[in-house]
């Protein structure tokens, strides 16, 4: 990983950060998701880091759904590999490491999580492109971005981007201290 890359990324260093209850009292992963993931359901969590939300959604899409859980830092996919080892939560996630400029998934998922990484993507434009390509007919994006590190402004620039590509904005829930949107195939 490059130094500019190194700045952009959260180092798995500070993983901690990410998976505590405080963020789980304030950001609470099955009240969040509750309305998108389901039972049988392929799902795919961008940016996954330690798996805060991966193992949740392992949970939600029961023993025949699967969650590909999808990080550029080989040191995040390891911490989500040794949550759920040695639990029945092993079968359900696939762990994929992507690399800087293509996620190299290609399963049709009925949802994707973004969650606070894409201001961390030097090329979002790309990044929603490959997204959408492997969303299923009916498939839902909730991406989620911290207030934080993303202005307003950002923030619809890149739903202007999203619906420029033909995606829909279905409903912004509220998360806490974030911006966040719902989008899916039109």
């Amino acid at each position: 990983m490059s130094k500019v890359d190194a700045l952009r990324v959260c180092p798995v260093e500070r993983a901690g950060g990410l998976d505590n209850w405080v963020r789980r009292w304030l950001q609470n992963p099955r009240k969040i998701l509750a309305p998108y993931v389901s039972k049988g359901m392929v799902v795919l969590d961008m940016g996954c880091g330690p798996g805060f939300f991966s193992v949740e959604m392992a949970k939600m899409v029961g023993v025949s759904g699967e969650v590909i859980a999808v990080d550029l830092q080989e040191g995040m996919l390891n911490k989500v590999r040794r949550k759920i080892a040695g639990t029945q939560l092993e079968k359900r996630v696939t762990l994929h490491q992507c690399r800087r400029d293509s996620i190299g998934v290609t399963n049709l998922v009925d949802f994707v999580l973004a969650f606070y990484m894409v201001h961390e993507v030097p090329n979002p434009e790309a990044l929603f492109r490959e997204l959408k390509s492997i969303l299923k007919p009916n498939g839902k994006m909730l991406i989620v971005e911290p207030k934080f590190h993303v202005s307003p402004e950002a923030f619809e620039v890149m739903v202007n981007q999203l619906e420029n590509m033909g995606l829909e904005v279905l409903e912004r829930p509220r998360v806490f201290f974030s911006r966040s949107v719902v989008v899916g195939v039109m």
